[in-house]
């Protein structure tokens, strides 16, 4: 079983000479957690995930402070929100380098990869290194489980 039978095709990107407010757009919009970052050949050159845009949020102590069980909220700065001048930054400030796999990679490799590096998403792309898919921890579980007798036992 190979990625490319079990990846979306139709990935939500963002060029990589777009800014931190078109990717929250693009966040906002579509509710994915991670956009892959493309040249106009749609080569993969990073990732942007909702976290990164997330971190613009945070307080700097919340690096400190090691456990926050005891926190109810962050009070006055629940309410901040990024500047201007951070909002319009090119979203290649805050891009990732992007983990990829080619389309004709196995599942269970693909699923160790993405736990060995804690990745729910992981861009897919061809041999020219084109963005062709996205793959999620539940695509690759679900495809695997799929061929285990016990599931198509129940279902006959």
């Amino acid at each position: 079983m190979i990625i490319q039978d079990w990846m979306k095709q139709n990935v939500v990107s963002i060029p990589y000479t777009a800014t931190i407010r078109e990717a929250a757009i693009l966040f906002h919009k579509n509710h994915v957690g991670v956009l892959p970052v493309v040249d106009d050949q749609k080569h993969l050159k990073g990732i942007i995930r909702l976290q990164d845009l997330l971190s613009l949020e945070l307080p700097d102590f919340y690096k400190l402070l090691p456990d926050f069980d005891f926190v109810h909220d962050f009070g006055a700065v629940e309410t901040h929100q990024p500047s201007a001048q951070e909002i319009e930054m090119p979203v290649i400030k805050l891009m990732q380098p992007a983990l990829f796999l080619e389309q004709t990679c196995g599942l269970l490799r693909a699923y160790a990869v993405m736990l060995k590096h804690d990745l729910y998403d992981l861009p897919i792309v061809n041999e020219a290194k084109e963005l062709v898919g996205i793959v999620s921890r539940v695509d690759i579980g679900t495809a695997i489980i799929s061929t285990w007798n016990t599931i198509t036992e129940s279902n006959s």
